[in-house]
């Protein structure tokens, strides 16, 4: 079973994508990014949608199918692209719960829509509030995280959750060309801090990362 193929999923997905391609940074209310509180941003881009790439969306889609993760961690849902993928995943693996985190209470309220019309509202908890509170209360073990919030915060998000991430449990983080993912990906990369990982190249790029 593939519920990505599934009608109303389908064209919910291409609808999606398809108002994302007109993205425009101009509406983006004037505020200074670098000294900007996560919220302040958050609300400043609450009409983007900032979306993973319909590769990404897939290769998400294929690794929970895979791994059967009992409980899979999104960071950053936006208006949930990248959520839809997950959940239908999880929804086809017949075990497991997405949680999704996000900040803009427009995306949320757009987010939970979104699930609801693709009949995956009972496969994803959205969370709302800043991720390193939201998230605290995740169970565990987490069996695959996708981190595609604001790219500072990726690699505090991604500390916070360690204590709970099972055997072997994916990472995987979106848009690593960016210079601001600079410290995630020094610290995912070495060694010592407990992970094989791999960069895959979609758009702006993903690392892949295992927890050993």
């Amino acid at each position: 079973m593939n519920t990505l193929h599934a009608p109303r999923t389908r064209a919910l997905l291409d609808r999606l994508f398809a108002a994302a391609e007109h993205d425009d940074v101009a509406e983006v209310s004037p505020i200074d990014f670098a000294a900007a509180s996560a919220q302040e941003r958050a609300d400043a881009v609450a009409s983007v949608y900032m979306p993973v790439s319909a590769t990404g969306g897939d290769l998400l889609y294929a690794l929970v199918r895979g791994a059967r993760p009992e409980t899979v961690v999104e960071f950053g849902t936006s208006f949930g692209i990248s959520t839809l993928y997950l959940a239908a995943a999880v929804a086809d693996n017949g075990t497991g719960h997405a949680y999704g985190s996000e900040l803009s209470a427009t995306k949320l309220a757009a987010a939970r829509a979104n699930l609801d019309e693709a009949g995956l509202g009972a496969h994803a908890t959205l969370l709302p509030g800043d991720a390193r509170e939201s998230l605290a209360g995740v169970p565990g073990p987490i069996g695959l995280v996708l981190l595609d919030g604001w790219k500072d915060l990726c690699l505090p998000v991604l500390r916070l959750l360690e204590p709970k991430l099972a055997p072997g449990a994916l990472v995987v983080a979106d848009d690593t060309t960016f210079e601001s993912m600079g410290d995630y990906l020094a610290y995912v990369r070495d060694p010592a801090n407990g992970y094989v990982t791999v960069a895959f190249p979609v758009e702006d790029g993903m690392e892949i990362s295992c927890w050993t």
